[in-house]
This record gives structure tokens, C-alpha cells and sequence, in this order.
């Protein structure tokens, strides 16, 4: 008999779960801020919204804040649109290349454009994103900027590229469905928080969200009975946060359909040991802001 259960959303699933190791290490690496400093940005959040948004242009605090959904409006006002005054977005796009490309190198050796499995990878993951083109980009402006853009040569950049679009489809279909359930960045920190998938310090540091607005994000989902007041997840909190990532996994699996299950299955494993060494290498924290597990703890 046929499966009658459809394996591209959790196909999907797992190739994030290794992608966004590899796509993250340009927001954690030392070189990305080296190569930012470089075009005399001031600190570590003007080139993280600087590097992020610059394939949608020279874009607005607002348009920031509304495309990245979590952070607060104000943090990003204090590098957006001060950012273009120290680089263009065509710069920011080569500085962040630049930063993946030494920190790859660094990581996994100046020889790894030359692995024919990095090759294979980057084949596949171009492929699967030859399909976010059209319907399957409506609505993803992340993703729609992102793919816009002219595929690097080198093919651990190419391989970088791709996973950047794949990662940003899954991230803008996730920002869509917390837009529709109503659940706004602080909710949607807080049910990450209390399902253990990220820590409460880290993600208060890593988007200023004032006492205040925590207070409140709690009060609004203790009232939709999602959350005691312990941070802990009610039944109902614990199948409304399944539910999101469950349907956030179905909006990810259009590029993975087109590539087919084989396909999928082997870009994930060609990327696993990639992923696997960067968290080696202490790149990385866990938990994260992200909240994206090491390989093999999901």
C-alpha cells in the first residue's frame, strides 16, 4: 500500500535543522564582523540587520523590524538606516561572502570548494532552489531578495547562497503563520522559550524586548490558555506550538518536493558532517537565538 502520511515536511525539517547551522556560522563567525568592520560599520547588530537586509536594498528600520518579526522596533532603529551611510547593500552582499568564505576556509580548509561532496551539495541545494521562483516565492520577501541574487562562483559560496534562500523561504513561511495565529514576536519568544528550545536570557539579550512587553506577552498567552504562569506549556500551548512548526514545516517542503526524496535525504547528509564540524568548532551556542539543535539532537 502507499504511504499515506506525506514525508516533505519532515524531509523538510531535517535539512533545516543542518542547513541553518551552516547558513548561521556568517552571523556567528568572527570573520563576518571582521569583514564589516572592514567597511566601517559600528558593531555587531549594524552588520548583522546591515548583512541580513541588504538583498532587499537600502530598506527602512520598518521594513526591517516587519520582515524579521522578532526583534524590537527599537534595536533596529539604532543600526537601520544609519547602516547605508557606512555601505551600500551591494558591498554588504560581497562583505558577507567574504566573511562565509574565510570562515569556511578557516573551518574546513582552503581546499573545500575542490570536495566533491561540497560540489554534489551545492548542486542539489541550487536545484531546489531553482524552484523558488514564482508562486512558491509569494509573500517571501527574504527568500524572493535572497534568490534574486547572482549565484558566487566558488562552489562552497554557491552551496552558502543556496542554503541563504532555502533558509530564508522557511523563516518568511514561519513569519506568516505566527502573523495568522496572532501571535506576536514576544508570544512567539515565549512559547519557544517554554517549549525548550531557547533560553530566556539569551533570547531577552538577543532582542531587547523590555520587562514590560515580557510581562505582557505572558498575560496574552495565559489568557489564549497557552501558558501558565510558570512558563510552562498548557496542553492547548503545547499543540498550538506543534501546529506552528508542524504547518511551518509544510510551507518549507515546496523546494524539497521538486527536488524529490532521494535528493533531499542526500543534500542532508552531505551537509551533516559540514554542520557537524562547525558546531565542533564552538561557533555556535546552544541553545540559540534561532533555536536550531545541533545535528542529531532533535
Amino acid at each position: 500500500m502507499p504511504e499515506l502520511r506525506d514525508p516533505y515536511p519532515a524531509l523538510a525539517r531535517h535539512a533545516w535543522q543542518v542547513l541553518e547551522v551552516v547558513h548561521i556560522l556568517s552571523y556567528f563567525a568572527p570573520e563576518t564582523r571582521q569583514a564589516t568592520d572592514e567597511l566601517g560599520l559600528k558593531g555587531y547588530w549594524m552588520g548583522y540587520f546591515g548583512c541580513r537586509a541588504a538583498p532587499l536594498g537600502a530598506v527602512s528600520a520598518a521594513t526591517v523590524t516587519a520582515t524579521f518579526h522578532n526583534f524590537h522596533p527599537g534595536m533596529v532603529q539604532r543600526a537601520v538606516p544609519d547602516v547605508w551611510k557606512y555601505a551600500t547593500p551591494e558591498q554588504l552582499i560581497d562583505a558577507r561572502l567574504v566573511g562565509v568564505d574565510r570562515a569556511l576556509r578557516r573551518l574546513l580548509g582552503d581546499d573545500i570548494g575542490k570536495d566533491p561532496n561540497v560540489r554534489r551539495a551545492t548542486d542539489l541545494a541550487l536545484e531546489a532552489v531553482a524552484t523558488v521562483r514564482g508562486p512558491e516565492v509569494s509573500g517571501r520577501p527574504l527568500a524572493a531578495a535572497n534568490a534574486a541574487l547572482t549565484v558566487p562562483d566558488e562552489p562552497h559560496l554557491a552551496l552558502w547562497h543556496a542554503l541563504t534562500v532555502l533558509r530564508e523561504h522557511r523563516g518568511d513561511g514561519h513569519v506568516a503563520l505566527l502573523v495568522a495565529g496572532e501571535i506576536g514576536p514576544v508570544e512567539a519568544h515565549i512559547l519557544s522559550i517554554a517549549s525548550g528550545r531557547s533560553s530566556a536570557e539569551l533570547l531577552r539579550t538577543a532582542r531587547k524586548w523590555s520587562d514590560e512587553d515580557w510581562d505582557a506577552g505572558v498575560e496574552s498567552l495565559v489568557s489564549r490558555n497557552w501558558l501558565r504562569e510558570d512558563w510552562t506549556l498548557t496542553p492547548q500551548g503545547v499543540a498550538a506550538r506543534e501546529t506552528l512548526e508542524d504547518d511551518t514545516d509544510r510551507l518549507a517542503s515546496g523546494p524539497y518536493r521538486t527536488l524529490g526524496r532521494e535528493a533531499t535525504t542526500e543534500l542532508t547528509e552531505l551537509l551533516t558532517p559540514l554542520a557537524t564540524t562547525i558546531v565542533a568548532a564552538g561557533v555556535l551556542p546552544f541553545p540559540n537565538p534561532v533555536g536550531v539543535p545541533a545535528p542529531g539532537n532533535d
